[in-house]
């Protein structure tokens, strides 16, 4: 692949500079995902924008973490994975929640893996599920607007999955020791 731009606050387009600050005054560093998207400032702002909207919806930390996790791997996305690992910690998501999300295997409650299993529809589907799932999430605990919410979790993950695999973003030196590549437990939806 042919070398993406990384920007730091000095390097980047004037329209980028502010959204830089205010990714490195959230993280107190600046994560190789936003140097990357801020070749376009309206890729990171459009992200940053997405990421904040998603963070405010009815979904708790657990729930966030499965609806970006599921994304992100089945994306299979390297840094993604780690990234959101890590950032289950900071959002105090249980290590339970985390590898078996990483690993795919079963999530510890059964509304946690409705979430997942609707999620992976969601994607794999492309939008596209049945009478019978919608029901079947419904059944689980969650209504029409977790509905719309995971498919905002989707947009969000779709922009950094995917720049992530057309840049082959370089892991941060926080997560590397997060560091992940998928293993053989595909979860079925």
């Amino acid at each position: 692949m042919t070398d993406f731009p990384s920007h730091d606050v000095q390097s980047a387009p004037e329209g980028s500079k502010p959204l830089l600050e205010a990714s490195q005054k959230a993280f107190g560093r600046l994560p190789g995902l936003h140097k990357v998207m801020a070749e376009s400032p309206q890729v990171l702002e459009g992200y940053q924008v997405l990421h904040k909207l998603f963070t405010e919806t009815a979904f708790d930390a657990d729930e966030m973490t499965v609806v970006w996790q599921t994304i992100n791997v089945e994306h299979e996305c390297h840094y993604c994975v780690p990234a959101h690992t890590g950032i289950a910690k900071m959002m105090k998501v249980s290590d339970e929640i985390s590898q078996a999300l990483r690993n795919e295997t079963p999530l510890p409650t059964a509304k946690l893996e409705a979430l997942r299993v609707f999620t992976l529809r969601m994607l794999r589907g492309r939008g596209n599920v049945t009478e019978a799932q919608m029901q079947e999430f419904f059944e689980a605990g969650y209504g029409h607007r977790a509905v719309l919410d995971v498919i905002l979790g989707l947009a969000q993950k779709t922009m950094s999955n995917y720049i992530n695999h057309v840049a082959e973003t370089p892991l941060d030196d926080v997560v590397k020791p997060l560091a992940w590549t998928r293993g053989e437990n595909p979860v079925a939806a």
